[in-house]
């Protein structure tokens, strides 16, 4: 792992360089099978006006379907936690959301709360201004301090980029940055951006990560079309609040 921003620059200008290669020229992994969907999804609600029925049913929907985890803000982890309690599904929920300008010991005491509170992964957003200052060493260490404090507790880190606000230099820079860091997946979108999840991005990213961390897809994906996209250009989770529809469309075209 690197610190330095020099360090940093030049190990991003190498990413850069083989990530926007000709697309011939570079391996990119192959992409996730689909044998069970749901256990790639993560049934989100992160509205403002959620309500405590609204987080019951989603519970509900995700010990039903079995999907990989429920994703909701903050104040609804005990909830999730008490709901799902025995159930193989996660609790995940989302730190520095959906800006990312906290500050880093905000973050990892946000997350460290939550872990506490029954989350089992954190899904936190970058400092994108710092990204696009170019300082890298800044963006590094914040992705670090919420590694660092959910790791410590067991706990999975997931690092949104928002990559609809991002150039594709800026796409590579934040992936690297984030595996570096430590990170167990990067993550396409907050749901609050101008834009979500695209299959072009998802494959971008992957492409720099390579296979040994996860990609998530979030953002605008509604369909088992749209889901059979993600997972064909590389995402291996899934954040959507359509989840249910999902899994029911793409059970029908088996």
């Amino acid at each position: 792992m690197t610190s330095d921003n020099d360090t940093l620059a030049a190990l991003i200008r190498d990413a850069v360089r083989e990530a926007l290669a000709e697309p011939g020229n570079v391996a990119v992994p192959a992409p996730t099978a689909i044998a069970a969907p749901a256990s790639l999804i993560d049934h989100t609600l992160l509205k403002p006006t959620a309500t405590a029925e609204q987080i019951r049913q989603l519970c509900a929907e995700a010990r039903e379907n079995r999907f990989a985890a429920v994703c909701v803000n903050p104040v609804w982890v005990p909830l999730c936690a008490e709901l799902l309690a025995g159930s193989p599904v996660a609790v995940c929920t989302v730190v520095g959301f959906p800006l990312g300008a906290d500050l880093p010991a905000a973050k990892a005491f946000e997350a460290e709360r939550c872990i506490a509170l029954g989350a089992s992964e954190i899904d936190m957003v970058i400092n994108i201004g710092a990204l696009k200052d170019q300082d890298f060493a800044t963006v590094r260490a914040d992705i670090a301090a919420v590694v660092s404090s959910s790791h410590a507790a067991e706990a999975i880190v997931k690092v949104i980029i928002e990559a609809a606000y991002l150039t594709d230099e800026e796409k590579v820079a934040a992936c690297v940055l984030a595996k570096d860091a430590g990170a167990d997946f990067v993550k396409t979108s907050t749901g609050f951006g101008p834009s979500g999840a695209t299959a072009a991005d998802v494959t971008l990213m992957r492409r720099v990560v390579g296979p040994g961390i996860g990609v998530k897809a979030a953002g605008g994906i509604r369909s088992g079309a749209d889901f059979r996209s993600m997972v064909g250009a590389g995402a291996n989770r899934i954040g959507a609040s359509a989840g249910v529809k999902i899994v029911a469309e793409l059970a029908e075209q088996r």
